[in-house]
């Protein structure tokens, strides 16, 4: 292996770690603002710490300084939207369950994709419904309790997964009509708007709770927003697809790892086995199966 892709997949194992300790800072974030404000402040951070890579891609493109033009502006506006949907589900339901948890469940967008894919008419590979069944299983076990009772945050949680999916799909259609910065850049700041317009209408906004936020904000919006994506741009132009995902799937680990280190989070077995049920479906999914020659 070449010093370009161990290069490649640490920094994509370090997206990984950012990205799932993320979910301690908006477990943390929780207890002093509320959902909105969070994310509001968040996603204005996340949008702002993409401006010098945008420019620095324009420059090395000799391509126009603008941050938007105007074939991003209605792409934006539409993955804003589902985007903005997703977090205020995530972000309410991390309230009431674990980062662990939280983590685990939102990766499973990784196995909804493929099934959503069905829907659309797209031929699924056996290897998704393998996913499918670990996936599963593997929910039931960490969110159903004896009682067959579900979490409301887990609820939540699992609704936002499937919008994380929907998100996916919807940015890769876009992209082939805009640029990829550009239209992060147009969907952080819509999620942003969208996250402080209605944070006024139904949250109490106070100087002291985002102060005593603070930490958890810069953490999910510059490192986990800004930092982590760039170190995905610039690592994924030489690790190969499929190791990419599979590294970028730790971050559900990273974010259990944290739960435990940081908030002193545990699970019962059922939900260690769970968890562990979740991830390998996430891998089994992205694994590409193909026939013997």
């Amino acid at each position: 292996m070449d010093k370009k892709r161990v290069r490649s997949n640490f920094l994509l194992l370090l997206a990984a770690t950012i990205w799932g300790f993320a979910f301690v800072a908006q477990r943390i974030g929780s207890q002093y603002v509320g959902a909105l404000t969070f994310n509001g402040i968040r996603f204005g951070l996340g949008c702002i710490s993409l401006i010098p890579l945008i420019l620095y891609y324009n420059k090395k493109n000799n391509a126009d300084t603008l941050l938007v033009d105007r074939k991003s502006i209605i792409p934006g506006i539409i993955v804003g939207t589902v985007l903005y949907i997703a977090v205020t589900l995530q972000q309410v339901g991390i309230i009431y369950t674990t980062a662990g948890k939280a983590s685990f469940i939102t990766g499973l967008y990784m196995v909804i994709v493929p099934i959503i894919g069905v829907i659309l008419k797209q031929k699924i590979e056996i290897n998704s419904w393998i996913g499918v069944g670990f996936a599963t299983i593997g929910l039931y076990l960490l969110c159903i309790n004896e009682n067959f009772n579900i979490n409301y945050g887990d609820l939540l949680i699992i609704i936002s997964a499937f919008l994380w999916a929907i998100h996916i799909l919807i940015i890769d259609y876009f992209l082939k009509k805009v640029e990829p910065l550009k239209l992060s850049f147009l969907q952080f700041a819509v999620c942003s708007i969208f996250s402080i317009i209605t944070a006024a209408i139904f949250e109490d906004i106070t100087i002291k709770g985002i102060s005593n936020a603070i930490v958890p904000i810069l953490y999910g919006g510059i490192l986990s927003v800004g930092v982590a994506y760039t170190l995905q741009v610039v690592a994924q132009k030489y690790a190969k697809p499929s190791h990419a995902v599979i590294i970028l799937s730790m971050e559900s680990v990273m974010g259990a790892l944290g739960g435990v280190l940081i908030l002193g989070e545990r699970m019962s077995n059922r939900g260690y086995i769970g968890c562990l049920l979740i991830f390998i479906a996430i891998l089994i999914s992205q694994i590409k199966l193909s026939p013997k020659q």
